[in-house]
C-alpha cells in the first residue's frame, strides 16, 4: 500500500520482526473450536440504533490490552524493536492519483523473499469477457480478476427476471490476503442464479509495496476499463458491488473515484452495494494491525475464531451489541499485533497517507451512489468492531440512503457465509430481489 523511499531501513525492521512473530505464532497450538452457527434472524434498524446508543465510548477492542508486559518480556527481540517516527524526506505524490499513498516502499518490494511470492500479472487488455476463459486455473497466483459466466441452467430467456440478471454483473472485491479460490464459492452462488460475476483480489505484496502508477493502480484501472466497456456494449446493463473487509471496501472507493473521473454516469449504473465485514471509516491503527495480523496468520489467528457462547439464549442476548469472546490471542500473536499497531500508528499519521485515505474514506462516507446498501457484520468480529459498522450504518441512514443490515452475532471476520450459509444467502436473495430485480416484479 505504500512506498518507502528514505524510510526503507527503519520501516523494514518492524516488518521483518512482525514476520518473525507471525511464523512463531503459526506454529502455536490453537485448540479453540468455531461455534456452531445458530443465528436465525438479523438485527433490525432499531436494534442497530440501540446498540449505538448503548455502546461504550471507551472500546476494549485492542487485543493487546489483554497481554501483560511481563508476558511479552519473554520475547526479548520485541523489546529491541523500534518503530521510529521518521524524518520524512521523500517525494510527495499527487493525492489525486493514488488509491493509497506512497509510504511503504521499494526496499520491501525488492526483498528477494517478497519478490518470490508474486510475479506480476499479465492481464488481457480486451474489455470482453472472452478474454478470461474458463480454462484459466483459479489457483494461479497471477490471476487478479476473473469473469464468471451465468450457468446455462439459470437462464430462462422467456423470463423478465432472467433477462435482468443476465444484464447485471456482480463485482466481488476480496479481503486482504484473499485469493481467487476464496471468492469462487461466492461467484458460484451468483452465477447459479443467472448473474455474471467478477472476482478481484490483491496479492499481499501489491498491498505492502504499493506505489503510485504501480501494478495495483494499473490493475484497478484495467478492471474499471473492463467494466466500463461491458456497460457500453448494450443499454440496460448494471453493476452490483460485493465488498469484503476494509480492503475490498477501499477498493470500491478507488473504483468510484475512477468512475467519477472517467464518466460520472457510470455510478448511476450501480444498482446495489453489499458490504461484508466492514467498514471502519477512519484510519485506525488497531484495525489495520488486526487485519494484517489475520492475513499473515490465516487460520492460526484468533480472528478466525467465533464468539464462544454456551447456548442460543446467550447468542440472542448479544444481538445489537459487541462483546469479545473469552479466547485470548497467543502471546506471539499479541506481540505481532503490538508491533503492527505501533507501526501503523506512525504510518497512518504521515500527512500524505492520512490525506489520501481521508479522500477515499470521505467519498465512501458522503458521496456513495444512491443505490441501496446491505451491511453484513458480526458482534464477534475481531478485526472490524461491530459498533464501528453500526455507527456508519446510522450515518448513511441519516443521509437518506436506503440501508439494510444483518448482524450475524457469533461468526468471525469475513466468515459469515461459511458459518451460516442459509442466513447469508437469504440476505443476499432478499436484497437482490428487492433492489436489483425491481423491473420484473408484478405491479
Amino acid at each position: 500500500m505504500f512506498n518507502m523511499g528514505s524510510l526503507s531501513g527503519s520501516i523494514q525492521r518492524p516488518l521483518v520482526a512482525a514476520a518473525a512473530i507471525a511464523v512463531a505464532s503459526a506454529s502455536s497450538d490453537f485448540s479453540i473450536k468455531l461455534p456452531s452457527p445458530s443465528a436465525e434472524t438479523c438485527s433490525t434498524s432499531g436494534q442497530v440504533e440501540t446498540a449505538i446508543s448503548s455502546s461504550s465510548q471507551e472500546s476494549s477492542f485492542s487485543l493487546v490490552d489483554h497481554i501483560s508486559t511481563s508476558k511479552l518480556s519473554n520475547l526479548s527481540f520485541v523489546a529491541r524493536i523500534r518503530v521510529p517516527v521518521p524524518s520524512v524526506n521523500f517525494p510527495v505524490a499527487s493525492s489525486g492519483q493514488n488509491f493509497v499513498p506512497n509510504v511503504l516502499g521499494s526496499s520491501v518490494a525488492s526483498s528477494p523473499l517478497l519478490t518470490s511470492l508474486y510475479q506480476s500479472a499479465e492481464l488481457a487488455k480486451s474489455s470482453k469477457p472472452a478474454a478470461f476463459p474458463e480454462s484459466i486455473p483459479t489457483s494461479a497466483p497471477d490471476i487478479l480478476y476473473r469473469w464468471h459466466l451465468p450457468e446455462p441452467t439459470a437462464i430462462d430467456v422467456s423470463s423478465d427476471c432472467s433477462s435482468e440478471k443476465s444484464r447485471t454483473v456482480v463485482v466481488l472485491l476480496g479481503w486482504l490476503g484473499s485469493k481467487q479460490k476464496h471468492l469462487k464459492r461466492y461467484a458460484e452462488w451468483y452465477t447459479s442464479r443467472g448473474y455474471h460475476a467478477i472476482t478481484f483480489t490483491f496479492p499481499m505484496i501489491d498491498i505492502i509495496s504499493y506505489q503510485a502508477g504501480g501494478k495495483a493502480e494499473q490493475n484497478i484501472d484495467m478492471l474499471v476499463n473492463h467494466l466500463a466497456g461491458w456497460l457500453e456494449e448494450e443499454h440496460g446493463k448494471n453493476l452490483v458491488f460485493h465488498t469484503f473487509s476494509n480492503t475490498g471496501w477501499l477498493t470500491y472507493g478507488a473504483i468510484l473515484e475512477k468512475f467519477k473521473k472517467q464518466d460520472p454516469s457510470l455510478t448511476g449504473r450501480i444498482r446495489g452495494c453489499i458490504v461484508d465485514s466492514a467498514p471502519v471509516a477512519a484510519p485506525d491503527p488497531q484495525v489495520w494491525a488486526s487485519g494484517f495480523s489475520a492475513a499473515f496468520l490465516k487460520k492460526h489467528s484468533v480472528a478466525t475464531k467465533g464468539l464462544a457462547t454456551s447456548s442460543e439464549s446467550d447468542i440472542g442476548a448479544l444481538v445489537g451489541r459487541r462483546e469479545l469472546a473469552e479466547t485470548k490471542p497467543a502471546v506471539t500473536e499479541a506481540a505481532l499485533l503490538l508491533v503492527l499497531e505501533k507501526f501503523f500508528g506512525v504510518v497512518l499519521n504521515l500527512p500524505t497517507v492520512n490525506r489520501r485515505l481521508s479522500d477515499v474514506l470521505g467519498l465512501l462516507s458522503s458521496e456513495q451512489p444512491t443505490c441501496p446498501q446491505l451491511y453484513i457484520y458480526s458482534s464477534a468480529d475481531r478485526v472490524i468492531p461491530a459498533d464501528y459498522v453500526e455507527s456508519f450504518i446510522e450515518k448513511q441512514r441519516r443521509s437518506g440512503r436506503e440501508v439494510r443490515a444483518c448482524n450475524f452475532v457469533s461468526t468471525p471476520h469475513v466468515d459469515h457465509f461459511r458459518n451460516d450459509p442459509k442466513l447469508y444467502t437469504n440476505q443476499l436473495s432478499q436484497f437482490l430481489d428487492d433492489c436489483v430485480l425491481t423491473c420484473c416484479k408484478p405491479s
